[in-house]
Order: structure tokens, then sequence, then C-alpha cells
């Protein structure tokens, strides 16, 4: 099975996904060394870390901190180590705007008030509701107890060392649509369904099919570690070079914290008008889903779009329709790739899953696929619009989207750059990603129809921008022993 990894020394918001519905992240700036480094020694045994829980073990409420460049200079961080992070990480989101994408209306200067400050601490809640979440129609204030409990505790600790100040907060739980909690978007689609699976932990013996990397005999294993965990060897076999001490930067790694505000009114719109046209080109006929009924344009397009259908059942493994067996099966939800499909006839090239995920169709045996994985967490924010409303772009609803990876720029900013925002990778050109590239009204992307058939391939035009940057940044998640010594100033120089 490998080595497995030293989960007491490891945050567990890295480990795994806490699938709590409440998430509370607050933002915070550091205003005096010491006593930041004395809240610091106080939060840590509240801190949740990588190890299992036990059945039945769960807890009310989880906590986990995060330090920007300026965070971890701000607290006392010598300057030899500060030196030898990385330049993605030291010179922060903002100054990368450019290679994301993130101009115009998602540059920082319309960012929400507490981006425009720099963040220097990002600590993270998660919590359940107060009675089981699959009893609730909606999420009252009353059921968020645990979370406001901890939060007040939160605040006397802070009213009692100083040295940092809130700069804001954001709230995100998941979603209810006709009164039941979901995994849905603001945009309708199941979401959070594709996270990789890593070596070290007892969840990577499970080897879910589609989870990790697929072997030539068909057959899928964890992806290694050190892709996701600093200290340990990745999918080259190596041990990626990090600051020094080892002690800093062992068992962390990084985080990308981004706000993203979804235009559902415009997406909507567009899949409406858009679908209507769409549907000119497709024999309908074929087109319904597992329970008979036949789907619509807007639907299809949506899927084409994404690479799966609402509900997540991906278009690689049903063209046709949605289809609830497959998509409450995990062993074969993910268990597919782009093998049979190089003309991109069923899932189209640009499709959003097909980009950020794209499973071997790049060549190399899918080497190149598994150095540009990420663990997603995050959840919604805000209230969803019913699916019979058109809604309102200004409305406050998007994604807390949170990247964890051991190298933002060969991961994270590699994945955004270069294949949400460019398409040559995928004989895209310079077409971008439908849902999340940074789109302004006036690109196109070409969806993919059957080579053999008589139909030529549908031209999306005129695509407007679905999801725009609210805020964000890159943080640290450092190892518990870091935190110790980070709290001390207690980091060798060596």
């Amino acid at each position: 099975m490998g080595k497995m990894l030293k989960l007491a020394d490891i945050q567990g918001n890295i480990v795994q996904a806490y699938r709590f519905p409440l998430a509370r992240y607050i933002m915070f700036q550091v205003t005096e060394e010491g006593k930041a480094r004395e809240f610091i020694k106080k939060i840590i045994p509240h801190i949740t870390t990588g190890e299992m829980w036990e059945k039945g073990g769960k807890p009310e409420v989880t906590t986990n901190i995060a330090f920007s460049y300026q965070g971890l200079k701000a607290i006392g961080l010598n300057e030899s180590s500060l030196r030898q992070f990385p330049l993605a990480f030291a010179e922060g989101m903002k100054a990368r705007a450019h290679l994301l994408g993130d101009e115009g209306e998602s540059g920082p200067h319309q960012w929400d008030e507490c981006w425009q400050e720099h963040v220097d601490i990002l600590l993270t809640i998660n919590a359940r509701t107060v009675n089981d979440l699959s009893s609730l129609t909606e999420i009252t204030e009353s059921e968020k107890a645990h979370l406001n409990d901890f939060h007040e505790a939160l605040k006397s600790l802070c009213d009692s060392t100083g040295g940092i100040k809130v700069l804001g907060q954001q709230d995100a739980n998941v979603l209810f649509y006709n009164g039941k909690p979901c995994a849905k978007e603001h945009f309708g689609f199941d979401d959070g369904i594709g996270n990789p699976s890593f070596s070290g932990t007892d969840l990577a013996t499970m080897k879910i099919p589609g989870k990790g990397k697929q072997l030539a005999d068909g057959s899928w294993v964890p992806l290694a570690a050190g892709e996701f965990i600093l200290g340990h060897a990745d999918e080259s076999q190596a041990i990626p070079e990090a600051p020094r001490p080892r002690l800093l930067t062992d068992n962390g790694t990084y985080m990308v914290y981004r706000k993203l505000h979804q235009n559902v009114a415009s997406f909507r719109k567009y899949l409406v008008d858009t679908g209507k046209e769409y549907a000119k080109t497709l024999d309908m006929s074929k087109y319904r889903h597992a329970d008979g009924t036949a789907a619509k344009g807007w639907e299809i397009l949506a899927a084409k779009m994404a690479g799966r259908w609402l509900d997540g059942t991906p278009v690689e493994l049903s063209p046709y329709g949605q289809d609830p067996s497959i998509r409450a099966d995990s062993a074969r939800n993910n268990d597919f790739n782009y093998t049979g499909d190089k003309d991109a006839a069923t899932c189209p090239f640009g499709a959003h899953v097909r980009r950020t995920n794209p499973r071997g169709s790049l060549g190399f045996d899918g080497k190149l696929t598994s150095r540009r994985r990420i663990l997603r967490r995050g959840l919604p924010y805000g209230t969803p619009t019913p699916f019979d409303k058109l809604g309102r772009d200004q409305d406050e609803h998007g994604i807390i989207f949170m990247a964890i990876n051991a190298s933002i720029e060969r991961q994270f900013e590699f994945v955004q750059q270069l294949w949400i925002n460019y398409g040559n990778d995928f004989y895209q050109s310079n077409d971008k990603d439908i849902l999340t590239g940074a789109n302004d009204g006036t690109d196109q992307a070409v969806i993919q129809n059957d080579p053999e058939g008589e139909k030529p391939p549908f031209i999306c035009r005129n695509i407007p921008r679905f999801v725009t940057v609210r805020g964000g940044e890159y943080f640290f998640i450092p190892s518990m022993t870091a935190l110790k010594l980070l709290s001390e100033k207690a980091v060798s120089t060596i």
C-alpha cells in the first residue's frame, strides 16, 4: 500500500473534504507580531488534523488555518526561509491576475473590500447543522448554533491576545432546491464529484475508479501524495524542492482561495436562447433521460458545456440523457476516459470536465494530466434561484473555490491559464472554457458533432462571462509541527 502519512501532523482539510453543510471563512490581518503569534499558539489545540474519525465520531465543528506570504512575514518568519518560497506564492494572487484572466470586472480593483487589503491569515470553520441535514427544508439561524458558538469563542480568544484584526468573513452552505439539501451549485450542476485520491491514507485503499490515475490494464490507483502534500514524492517519483528547514514545509501545502460570483441570469438566458438553436442541429428523438422524459435543448447544451448532465452523470457514459443509476454509483460515475471519443463527438474537447481533467487524452499515458490535478474544497454561498426563475446577476451568490496543491504554478495556475482560458491543448485555438473562462461577450466556442454525420460543429457565439472573481489569495497551510514553530518564532535559519 505504500508509506502511510503522519495524519496527526497534517491539517485535516488537506486529507479529506469534511462534507459539512456550513462554513465560515474569516480573514485576518496581523497588527502586532508577538501578539499574533500568541493567538496562533492558542488556536493550535482547536485545529482539526487529518487523523481519521472513528465511526460516529465526526465532530460538530472543524477548524483550519493558513497564511499568505505577507502573513508569514508579518508573524516574524525569518528572511532566509521566506526567500525560498515559490514566486507565485510570494507575489500573491493580485500580482498574478494577468495570468489568471482576472481582468475587467474580475480585476482586483473590483474585489470585495476585505480583499483590497492584504489578508495575512485565513481561518476556515466547517460545521454541522444542529439537526440532521436530511430532515431540514432550509438552514435557519438556529441550525448554525455549532458554528456561531465556536465563532464567539474565537472572538474571545482574539480579544484576549490582540495582535490581529478581522478584515471580513464569508459564510457558505449547501444549497436547497425544492426544500431538499443537495450537492448543486448555483448554475444547477451537481458539484464536487471528481476529486482525486492520493496515497498514504486509509481513504486511498478504497481505490475508487476514476479518482486517481489509470493504469495500462484499465485499473485505477491513487496519485502520489507529493502532488498535494510537501515533503513527499510526487508523480515524478521525486521530492520537490521546498523552503528550508524541512520542518517548516513538510506535511504542509498551498491553498488557492477564490470567491467566484456566478451570473445566474446571464447563464440561464444564454442556455435557453442558444439551446434552441443547438437543438435544431440534433436528432432530438435520441435525447431522453433514464426516466423516459425528453431532454430539452438547453439541458443538452448545458451538458455539452460541462461534460456532465445537471445531475452529475458523465456525458461520456450517458450521451443522450441523465442516468441516476450511474450518478449514484461511485464505482461507475468517474470510471471513464476519452480514448474512445477522440473526435469529441460525445464529450466536446472544450467541456469543463474534459479541460480540467483530460484523463489521459493528451497522451503520455496520462502522466501530464496526473501532474495537474488539484483537490477541490469549498462550498456555495448565497441563496439559490429557483429553476423556474431567471434570477438576477447582481444577487449575491457563487462558489467559494479552494484548491489544494503542492505547486500553485504547476497545478492551479497551469490549469487556469492554459486549460481554462486557452484551448490549444484541446485543438480549440483561443476558445476558453464556456462555464468558467474569462469570456467577454465576443468569444465563441465549438461543440463538436459526429464526424461521420452530416451536421457541422455547432458554434456558441457571443459568450458572456458567467463567473467573475470577487476576491482571493494564495495561502500556505502549515503542518501542526510548523504551526508550533511559527507560534514560537523557532524556525531555524539554516
